[in-house]
């Protein structure tokens, strides 16, 4: 479980970053962030990491270092080191052999479409496969919380979607603790159990709630009234953003 309590952190220069918010997120949960640029989504991801220290309030949770994976917007893969070798870093670096690390690396990169790809390196991949590459390398641990700051914002709607089925069908299997920051409404209502609207620079909670669509998402559960209905609640919150700070 995720507790902050008037948790804040403001960057004095831009007075972007998150003012005094508090929730609480219970263990496997798969939790959204939206919010405007600067309202503070970011930051409580490298709150909650530990990249960055609070300025206010209290952050608890349980997680260890070596239980927390982050996934960037870039996938932030080494050039000079192939996938199945990217994929291992994690693993080399607490100390277990190449041979015993690629063997654990294998089937997640089954799981993620990527085995045939072992040998290449990042400038040989689309988007689209290096961010799998990503994904896998945080999640070959086994993580308990997994935090992903808009990773698939530079990907084709079409590789999203099928990005997203896999992850959906990833966290069923393992059941970690998930923060995602996204700036498609769609997309994080789609794929997380529960949505965190903030406003305003810095950022305050507008909105925390849980959306009940239950656990298989399909494509057309976009098209559903109730699903459309988060939509335009979102929107509404956001929209009213950017009018008040046009």
């Amino acid at each position: 479980m995720i507790e902050f309590r008037k948790l804040g952190k403001i960057y004095p220069r831009t007075q972007a970053g998150l003012a005094e918010v508090s929730g609480v997120v219970p263990d496997g949960q798969w939790v959204t962030l939206l919010g405007p640029s600067g309202s503070g989504k970011t930051t409580l991801l490298k709150l909650v990491s530990g990249l960055e220290k609070p300025g206010t309030g209290s952050l608890i949770h349980p997680y260890l270092q070596n239980e927390i994976s982050y996934v960037f917007q870039d996938a932030a893969l080494l050039p000079w080191k192939n996938v199945m070798e990217n994929v291992t870093i994690p693993l080399t670096l607490k100390g277990l052999d190449l041979k015993a690390a690629e063997a654990k690396a294998l089937p997640w990169l089954k799981k993620l479409k990527l085995e045939r790809f072992q040998f290449a390196y990042p400038h040989e991949l689309s988007g689209g496969l290096k961010m799998r590459v990503s994904i896998a390398r945080a999640l070959i641990t086994e993580p308990k919380l997994l935090l992903l700051d808009e990773p698939f914002a530079a990907l084709d709607e079409p590789i999203r979607i099928e990005l997203g089925f896999e992850m959906r069908a990833l966290w069923k299997s393992l059941r970690p603790t998930i923060l995602m920051v996204t700036h498609s409404i769609t997309e994080g209502l789609w794929l997380s159990e529960r949505v965190l609207v903030l406003q305003g620079q810095p950022g305050q909670l507008a909105l925390d709630a849980e959306t009940h669509f239950g656990e298989d998402r399909e494509l057309s559960l976009r098209g559903r009234p109730d699903f459309l209905s988060w939509v335009e609640k979102c929107f509404s919150l956001l929209k009213g953003q950017d009018e008040e700070q046009s």
